[in-house]
């Protein structure tokens, strides 16, 4: 008898039995197993999935046929729609990497970002042109710009070399595409909102992609064939990764350029949309909308909302309305979502308010995130889960990012000690859920955009009556925070508030502009440092 430990004999991996993970096999099945059935759906456009993975494949063939290669980035500058679907496949499908824009952002950022992240080629909707056209201004560039035309927009222009269809055209339904030689490749770049400096780009590679993909679907409970309305704009940590999601169910995704109340209502009941996403504030849309459009939702409608959490008021008309909301928590560095305020069946008995208290919680890990901890931010301690000691959100597990592109300080400063650290500041329940209370890095989230003080203050700073600036978040019913800037002005100078918010639309993105300007000297230790949570305090007591 054999005294060789069965680990120890030679199993070696083979092409039989090993595969490396990637989510454009989703895409694959979803066409091979269900050719007909609905993929895309935007106006008048309704595309099988045997449709959808004959143009991902023509996407990857044209690029390639271009000379882009694999590892070069392809950015996209869209909003919801066809083409923003396709290319979360068709870009990886040739190797390359999809560096997904957010529009909400000034050309400045932008012309970084495209830089930084050395894009050889960009998707444009016309919408952003202007916009692109700006940025692209920025530097000398031999940029592919490919014009996305939408049936669904009116206006705009376009600055590109070639229209998106006719691209498609340049490329074969046949494209013998692959996949990746190693899971770690990276198959996207997102990145962050410069909340200390310029934005770090965060990279992401297959193998958790695919495991944050089937992580949805097991955290939400999904279904075959869901309905999954675009609320949630897909530049965000790509979707949180729902493009790939809705291929692995064989669902339909309903494309939607705009959020607003009248196109969600109408749209969910058209098309009976069973899943969506977004911030607080799009199910305060939702939940604030006339009762005409609320009229006719006959159905179950799943609702995921990350940041911070919906008030009771907002769950209560959910909850009327046959919503059932589910409160998420994420980082761009761990592919959206990674955290879950997971239900329990008897938090059903209580009263609404008890029932939010509960889902303020940000929750436990997603089944995909390997280790999730509250913890002392120097030593990795873990703290006590009596829901009053305060530390550090630490993850750790295949969901988290392989690390910041060409910033090997800020990867090791994030990923020290064997965890990644997330920089906010939370509690940890006796029963294991972890809760937010502050954010170490004053990082304010506005309508689910991140926004940088530090940002704000130095534009602010540059108004020639400002002495002094701090700004932090507010509590805002609408959009969950919004900056409120506390400003101390030069002796003689005089500046009224409504100045000093035009002064900052003129030079900053709109959601990041103040909504509030306080003046008057600022609170500070003894030291000289300014205390942020005194002024918070003050911001939240301020009416109007």
């Amino acid at each position: 008898m054999s005294s060789t430990n069965i680990f120890e004999r030679n199993l070696d991996k083979t092409e039989a039995n090993y595969t490396a993970l990637s989510p454009l096999t989703f895409l694959e099945r979803a066409a091979s197993v269900y050719p007909h059935n609905l993929a895309v759906v935007h106006g008048d456009v309704r595309n099988s999935w045997a449709q959808t993975y004959k143009r991902c494949r023509q996407l990857a063939s044209a690029l390639r046929c271009r000379g882009i290669q694999p590892g070069d980035a392809v950015a996209t500058m869209l909003p919801n729609v066809p083409a923003m679907v396709e290319a979360h496949f068709g870009i990886p499908m040739a190797g390359i990497v999809l560096h997904a824009l957010n529009y909400r952002l000034d050309a400045d950022v932008l012309a970084f970002m495209l830089q930084h992240g050395e894009a050889r080629a960009i998707l444009v909707d016309p919408e952003y042109a202007e916009l692109i056209k700006h940025a692209l201004s920025k530097w000398e560039n031999n940029l592919l710009v490919i014009d996305v035309a939408d049936a669904a927009f009116e206006g705009g222009e376009a600055i590109g070399e070639i229209e998106y269809e006719e691209f498609l055209q340049e490329g074969d339904v046949n494209f013998a595409w692959s996949l990746p030689d190693d899971e770690w490749q990276a198959i996207s770049l997102n990145y962050t909102s410069g909340t200390t400096g310029n934005p770090k780009g965060v990279v992401y590679h297959h193998r958790g992609a695919y495991l944050n993909a089937v992580s949805n679907v097991m955290t939400w409970n999904m279904a075959a064939h869901p309905v999954y309305l675009w609320t949630l704009p897909m530049f965000h940590c790509n979707g949180w990764c729902f493009p790939w999601t809705i291929a692995a169910m064989a669902g339909t995704n309903v494309c939607l350029r705009a959020v607003r109340d009248e196109p969600i209502y109408q749209l969910m009941k058209a098309e009976k949309v069973t899943h969506l996403c977004g911030a607080p504030i799009v199910l305060s849309l939702i939940a604030n909308a006339s009762d005409e459009l609320k009229a006719g939702i006959n159905h179950s409608v799943n609702i995921m909302t990350a940041a911070s959490a919906p008030p009771p008021t907002i769950l209560e008309a959910m909850a009327r309305l046959n919503f059932n909301v589910t409160h998420a928590y994420g980082l761009t560095e761990t592919y959206g979502p990674a955290v879950v305020c997971a239900w329990h069946r008897e938090w059903d008995e209580l009263p609404i308010v008890e029932q939010a208290a509960f889902k303020s919680r940000q929750g436990v890990r997603y089944p995909m995130l390997e280790a999730l901890m509250v913890a002392d931010s120097e030593t990795l301690q873990p703290v006590e889960k009596n829901g009053e000691m305060l530390g550090e959100i630490f993850f750790k597990g295949n969901i988290v990012m392989k690390g910041y592109l060409k910033n090997a300080d800020a990867t090791e400063q994030a990923l020290n000690g064997g965890w990644f650290h997330s920089g906010d500041l939370a509690v940890w329940h006796e029963d294991g859920y972890i809760e937010i209370k502050d954010r170490s890095k004053d990082v304010i989230i506005s309508g689910g955009e991140n926004i940088s003080s530090i940002e704000v203050e130095n534009i602010i700073y540059r108004h020639p009556a400002v002495m002094e600036v701090a700004v932090v978040a507010r509590n805002d019913e609408k959009w969950g925070e919004t900056p409120c800037a506390f400003v101390s002005l030069k002796e003689g100078e005089q500046v009224s508030e409504q100045e000093i918010i035009e002064y900052c639309r003129d030079n900053m993105a709109r959601f990041k502009v103040p909504k509030k300007v306080v003046f008057g000297p600022l609170a500070k230790t003894s030291t000289g440092k300014v205390q942020k949570f005194l002024l918070r305090s003050i911001a939240n007591e301020l009416s109007g």
